[in-house]
């Protein structure tokens, strides 16, 4: 339950926000007829029809619909829930957040994990100040140069180098108090096989620092310079810890997700080096998975940006099989998944720096889907000239269309397969009809249904449009809402108008008036978007004009009511004439009375 200390606590980071500063750290807008446009974060388009009112308080899209405070913006554009996007702008603004009561065992793991990323952070800056800043560091400087790694590049993602010493940052950590069980903890340090001390697990490797998506340093991973030793692995990362979870962890979402929300789509490639490489070449949308099959976990957390995954890992067979047994996964999270198979057996780090990004822009234009790619891939991996290799290559191929839901789509690529397979097309599709059946009956599987844009009859507009006046005015003169409840009944009201309703008159029932915070946490997205929308799109001074237009509204949506009614009424009346003289009589009497008030309206209008 809500607290009166955390209320007055979001009322006061909401009176210290203004909601154009805010929204100018991610947008360019410029002043247009007493507001401000810009292009939308939230959607790719040419036209700006992204608007905020700081007199307001208040943003909203014409283009997608996404609308309401300044909280409710920080929430989208940082992928956060939207208390945590209170204590965001709380932390910006220098607000401290109120005490909250924990047990003992919590206020144990939050200090032990606060102090386990601070010692993160140290090894971060150490390493980082050892490849820019000491002699040493040449060679990292030299290795990342020749890669086409920029100075740039190299301060954004905080790269560094671990010397070749066996005790340096032990030493270093634990001069400042840090305990060797504490650095062994964040896998910095490992215990020596004879039990006599600890050494630097990092050494001799350029480090690259792994962050969550709030930009907390959670591990690393350590490129090797030269070894002359066959068994030294030319990549290491962190071991599994309570901070590292190589399950829930993208490398790179904390710097590109804003580029992968503007482009719509993430790029996912195997190795941070490639994701380095990509960005440093002005490919911002790329996040990387940190040497482990792409899992459930990191198809959630790129949805929470984009819709579009395009897969692009190393051409070699283990990276096509490695793409191969992910695409399942990111097509059952409802994602649009698409591939890049990068010519002559290259991976993405090489083909950027020998072709640049205008080529490698090329290749994501043309970038397979998923079906054409499991098709392609089947076909060039197994036997298909005989009778029992057709049906094999068949049984793989056909899975990844049992999603697809677009009948023309699935009728082409059904053609397409029987073509490729030299196959009649009913074999192909009584086999898909087979496969179809098993999936349903193993498993109910939800499909998803594209919204149709939104078209009114001539009646529908006019409810619509009378409604925004309605709900607009009550939005700054509550007491008349008791009038309107009178006179309209909520039915007449468009679903996400009649939750706007039903919440105004739960404020009023709670003695208080409707605000931006409360509506963003109360009512759903979309009617919380629709009011928004409402109130950006109407005058916050009433005048002659204002009331004359809520009155006309209201006289509208009483004539549709009573013109309902009298046509119910009508057909009634035709059905007692033959028999009920006296009930006929009286639902005319009802219907003349019914047609002086629409009247009267009408020429009150």
């Amino acid at each position: 339950m809500r607290s009166a200390e955390l209320d007055e606590f979001v009322e006061k980071v909401s009176e210290r926000t203004d909601i154009y500063s805010v929204v100018s750290q991610y947008v360019t807008l410029s002043q247009r007829s007493g507001r401000y446009w810009g292009n939308c974060p939230f959607h790719n388009e040419k036209t700006a029809s992204f608007s905020v009112s700081p007199d307001k308080g208040l943003f909203y899209c014409f283009g997608c619909g996404a609308g309401g405070n300044v909280f409710k913006f920080l929430s989208l554009i940082e992928n956060i829930s939207y208390f945590e996007a209170v204590k965001l702008q709380a932390q910006r603004l220098g607000i401290d957040l109120p005490k909250k009561k924990s047990s003992p065992e919590q206020e144990r793991r939050r200090r032990e994990e606060k102090t386990l990323l601070k010692i993160n952070e140290i090894a971060q800056d150490f390493y980082h100040d050892c490849l820019i800043k000491t002699a040493r560091g040449e060679v990292g400087r030299k290795y990342l140069a020749g890669r086409g790694i920029t100075a740039e590049t190299i301060e954004t993602f905080r790269l560094g180098l671990a010397p070749e010493e066996w005790d340096n940052l032990l030493r270093k950590l634990t001069r400042q108090g840090y305990t060797a069980q504490q650095l062994e903890s964040v896998g910095l340090i490992v215990k020596r096989k004879n039990f006599t001390g600890y050494y630097d697990r990092f050494r001799e490797r350029i480090m690259i620092p792994i962050a969550d998506i709030f930009g907390h340093v959670v591990g690393f991973g350590g490129r090797v310079l030269t070894s002359a030793n066959e068994e030294t692995p030319k990549y290491l990362n962190t071991p599994e810890t309570i901070l590292f979870n190589k399950r829930n962890l993208l490398f790179g979402l904390d710097k590109s997700n804003r580029a992968i929300s503007s482009a719509g789509a993430a790029l996912v490639v195997e190795g941070y080096m490639d994701a380095i490489s990509l960005f440093s070449a002005g490919i911002k949308n790329v996040v990387a998975t940190l040497g482990t099959a792409f899992t459930p976990e990191h198809a959630k957390l790129i949805l929470r940006y984009a819709r579009k995954i395009i897969f692009c890992y190393d051409s070699d067979e283990a990276g096509q099989r490695a793409t191969v047994r992910a695409l399942p996964i990111v097509q059952q999270a409802g994602a649009d998944v698409f591939v890049i198979k990068i010519p002559d057996g290259k991976d993405p780090d090489e083909f950027v720096r020998k072709h640049g990004k205008e080529a490698f822009e090329e290749l994501i234009k043309n970038a397979a889907t998923l079906i054409d790619y499991r098709m392609n891939y089947v076909l060039a991996n197994a036997e298909h000239s005989t009778t029992q290799g057709k049906h094999r290559a068949l049984q793989e191929i056909l899975p990844v269309i049992v999603n697809v839901s677009n009948p023309v789509t699935r009728d082409e690529y059904c053609k397409k397969i029987a073509a490729e397979l030299i196959l009649d097309e009913r074999i192909v599709k009584d086999e898909y009809r087979k496969l179809l059946k098993q999936e349903h009956s193993s498993e109910p599987k939800k499909i998803s249904v594209a919204k149709e844009p939104k078209t009114y009859t001539e009646e529908e507009s006019r409810i619509q449009m009378a409604s925004e006046e309605i709900l607009r005015m009550l939005w700054h003169e509550m007491d008349i809402l008791d009038y309107v409840l009178t006179v309209l009944p909520k039915e007449l009201f468009s679903p996400c108008h009649r939750e706007i309703l039903n919440w105004l008159e739960s404020c009023a029932a709670k003695e208080r008036r409707p605000d931006k915070i409360s509506a963003a946490e109360e009512l759903s997205e979309e009617a919380n978007a629709e009011l928004s929308r409402i109130l950006m799109s109407g005058s916050d001074e009433f005048g002659k004009r204002e009331i004359a237009l809520f009155e006309e509204s209201i006289a509208t949506l009483r004539q549709i009511v009573l013109m309902k009614k009298f046509y119910k009424l009508k057909t009634q009346a035709e059905e007692h004439i033959p028999e009920d003289e006296t009930t006929y009589n009286e639902t005319v009497k009802e219907l003349i009375k019914i047609k002086v008030e629409v009247d009267n309206l009408k020429g009150n209008a």
